[in-house]
């Protein structure tokens, strides 16, 4: 015999109730016992009902009419016409029955445990009903029996307790003597010695058909519902997560326990003993394998089976030095809980004895604050104690696997990837057994803490980068040109998925919680909001994705200011904007410090020589133990591309504007002529060589005329340089008489630093420097007279953009 429970989504409409009858149907060479639950939404409806009658509310007279069409709208769409009457009449006649209860509510103004325990009651009793008339008008051989005449309870409404010795014979004396093909019976609902209807509680329909189960040994309990079975995690939350296939009893208990309610825990208990395998399984996809339940694998499996959790949690502690050695306080405050009646969850002690902490609901815990304060007052008058608080807002995330205690390393794994992602941990749990570690975060956190876990112990050959690009006019579109065409290759060899989550401009922004299409990003942000940096942060936050990365393409003073906020949310920062590691050395020095503190890479590479290698190495040499003593270096690929290209054939706002246009300079190109941004580079360099050096010690000598370093817009700056042609051409005819060519060179050393224009003669590494290329030379105590050489392309869009997707890539290897 099989036993198949329907929940409330498996038989909310007569479409619903159609796929039952498919699905029992093919079922064949064995007896069936269908429990369902009652249509969706309606146990619902019914409690909203008795609440409304009992405060007087004549509203409740409106729900009992939705109650009413609902069922018979059912009836007349699944049964032919010559078989409605009897149906609907009896129907109806339970309905009168059900509106002469919620009558009485409304005239007492008031209900009961006892009377809501007959009035819910109803939601299981007309959908069985109706479901049994259905499968016996298609063609099967089915009948109804109702549940209260079998399961006998205490008198505890709302949750009662079975009496399995009177229950179990009843059942086994029904279906002895039954020999009905398909036995439909009612869910959730029961009866106590003395006849009264009561219910089993939260999951009552799945335990209804796990005690039918065990009483008659059926071969196995099916529990159809709308998912395809248990999941690695709640696949709302993780898009990843996927079903398990095989579980054991042990660890499907753990995982329903922490909120996995596709199962509940008291299902299971009944079952266990006589080893009836449980196979969950989806209405809606009923060809899916779904998830069995049987005995532990006896080791085999993953480590990790599914991750769980519970939100609406609140954590109670007692705590103080009164505590230490003494006696009894743990059995006084659990006591007190219990007297409450207030369920804890979670209990964690410190070993010193100084602390016991408790997760209990969050309704609950006003009420555990105000009698364990009472409880303990003497304590805490005598400052032995501290008044007790409850911290809400809190979850509980939950790894489980019954092979986890065999296997080194899984709380490490767990609470490191989880920190690296900046979710705090307010408490943690492990049972003796190891078969589950908990943890209790802040609500707001749970998302990404699954998606991080799943991605940890799931998804370990993948890792997903989520990124917010702000700027993507030249170096920005290269970048998601180039992010969409190396995705694929990302993904298979690096096992890194990319994802672009949010963009902005000047303009305006956009967000995709799914990824932006590349191929079309520049119609999304057409389409997009209004640009606004606060809300591009508090969006980023809102989101609260795991490995989030900003990317800066801009040159913008506001936005480097915001790298902070990023930071102390565990946000990583990429950057090409040269503004902060230029601020102010304490500043500077902050966002590394941050950037530590909260596991948040903050990697700046273009900043100095686009995508070549610079910064990297530099670290390389400080970490490795090297001391850097001096610098030489060609840092502005925009004024190299200058001075290359400007001879006495041309004239120099030509080559300047040219320069622009390529996207070899700033969007203000007085930033590059004025030698402003070369003195960010070598300060850079200066500072990540492990100096401290601040912008306005940098000797400056500039060949701009004062007259073209005090304009206000490119239109006047391009004015001045047509003005002051003369002086340039001056400038190349005194170099090339000398054999030299003009390089625009900074010098760090002794920690000195200064920028200016150089005569660089034949033979020097820097005479065939050609086009935009940077090179830089670093003399340290290992290289103290041949320098370590870095020569390449130090400008342009593309170089840039490619240097951004390697800070990104390093992330994603950290």
């Amino acid at each position: 015999m099989k036993v198949l429970k329907f929940g409330g989504t498996s038989v909310a409409s007569s479409q619903e109730i159609r796929r039952v009858r498919s699905i029992v149907g093919n079922i064949t060479g064995t007896r069936v016992a269908v429990v369902v639950s009652a249509m969706g939404g309606i146990t619902d409806l019914l409690l909203t009902m008795a609440t409304l009658a009992s405060e007087q509310d004549p509203e409740y007279k409106k729900i009992l009419k939705e109650i009413e069409n609902r069922h018979l709208t059912c009836i007349r769409e699944l049964l032919p016409v010559d078989q409605q009457s009897a149906a609907l009449s009896k129907v109806k006649s339970e309905l009168n029955i059900l509106e002469t209860l919620v009558e009485g509510a409304f005239l007492i103004g008031e209900t009961t445990p006892r009377l809501l325990d007959k009035v819910v009651s109803y939601g299981e009793l007309l959908s069985s009903f109706i479901i049994s008339q259905f499968l016996n008008a298609d063609g099967l051989d089915a009948c109804f029996k109702d549940s209260r005449e079998l399961i006998i309870t205490n008198e505890v409404f709302g949750k009662a307790a079975v009496r399995f010795e009177e229950t179990n014979a009843n059942i086994r004396d029904y279906f002895e003597h039954n020999n009905t093909q398909v036995n439909v019976l009612p869910g959730f609902i029961a009866s106590s010695s003395n006849g009264n209807s009561t219910t089993l509680g939260r999951g009552g329909s799945d335990y209804t058909a796990a005690v039918i189960a065990a009483a008659v040994e059926a071969e196995e309990l099916e529990i159809w519902t709308d998912v395809s079975g248990m999941y690695t995690a709640n696949p709302k939350l993780v898009k990843q997560a996927k079903a398990i296939e095989h579980i054991s009893y042990e660890e499907a208990m753990e995982l329903s326990h922490f909120g996995a309610k596709v199962l509940y825990p008291p299902t299971i208990q009944p079952v266990l003993s006589k080893n009836i395998p449980i196979r969950i399984k989806n209405t809606f996809q009923p060809d899916s394998p779904g998830t069995l339940v049987t005995r532990s694998e006896n080791g085999k499996g993953k480590t990790v089976r599914g991750i769980s959790n519970i939100g609406g949690i609140a954590l109670v502690s007692l705590e103080g030095p009164g505590m230490i050695g003494i006696p009894g306080i743990s059995k006084r405050f659990f006591e007190v809980l219990s007297l409450a009646e207030i369920s804890v969850v979670m209990i964690t002690q410190a070993s010193s004895e100084h602390s016991i902490c408790v997760g209990i609901a969050e309704q609950d815990a006003d009420l555990a604050v105000t009698v364990v304060n009472e409880a303990f007052a003497y304590e805490i008058e005598s400052r032995k104690l501290k008044p007790v608080l409850a911290e809400k807002g809190l979850a509980i995330i939950a790894l489980v696997g019954d092979n986890m205690k065999s296997h080194q390393g899984l709380s490490g794994k767990m609470f490191s990837s989880l920190g690296k992602n900046n979710v705090n941990i307010r408490a943690i749990a492990q049972g003796a057994s190891e078969r589950n570690i908990s943890a209790v975060i802040v609500q707001e956190d749970v998302k990404k803490a699954l998606n991080t876990l799943h991605e940890a112990f799931f998804e370990e050959q993948v890792k997903q980068l989520n990124l917010f690009v702000m700027g993507v006019g030249n170096v920005g579109s290269k970048f998601l040109n180039q992010v969409q065409q190396q995705k694929k290759y990302l993904k298979e060899n690096l096992k890194l998925n990319i994802r672009v989550v949010g963009i902005s401009n000047s303009r305006t922004m956009a967000f995709d919680e799914n990824g932006i299409p590349l191929t079309d990003w520049e119609q999304v942000l057409s389409k997009g909001q209004p640009a606004n940096a606060d809300q591009f942060l508090a969006q980023i936050r809102k989101l609260n994705y795991r490995n989030s990365i900003f990317v800066d393409n801009t040159a913008s003073e506001d936005v480097a200011a915001m790298y902070e906020s990023f930071l102390l949310q565990s946000i990583s920062v990429v950057t090409c904007n040269k503004i902060a590691c230029s601020s102010d050395y304490e500043n500077y020095r902050k966002l590394k410090r941050l950037a530590r503190e909260y596991n948040a890479p903050f990697l700046f590479e273009t900043n100095v020589g686009a995508g070549l290698p610079i910064l990297d190495t530099l670290k390389h040499l400080i970490a490795s133990g090297d001391r850097v003593h001096k610098i030489q270096a060609v840092l502005s690929g925009s004024l190299n591309f200058v001075w290359n290209n400007f001879n006495d054939n041309t004239t120099f706002y030509e080559v300047v504007k040219q320069a622009q246009e390529e996207g070899y300079t700033e969007p203000d190109p007085k930033i590059d002529l004025s030698g402003i941004d070369v003195m960010r580079k070598i300060l850079i360099l200066a500072r990540e060589s492990g100096y401290q050096l601040d912008i306005d010690a940098i000797e400056n000598k500039s060949f701009l005329p004062e007259e073209s370093l005090e304009t206000k817009d490119n239109d006047a700056f391009f004015n001045t340089l047509e003005k002051h042609e003369p002086a340039f051409q001056q400038l190349y005819k005194e170099a090339a008489e000398e054999d030299c060519k003009l390089k625009y060179v900074a010098e760090f050393a002794d920690g000195q630093a200064n920028v200016g224009l150089h005569k660089i003669p034949r033979g020097h590494d820097f005479y065939n420097l050609e086009g935009s290329d940077n090179i830089v030379l670093f003399y340290t105590e290992r290289y103290p007279r041949q320098p370590l050489i870095i020569k390449g392309a130090g400008a342009g869009a593309a170089v840039t953009a490619s240097g951004i997707f390697a800070d990104i890539i390093r992330i994603g290897n950290f």
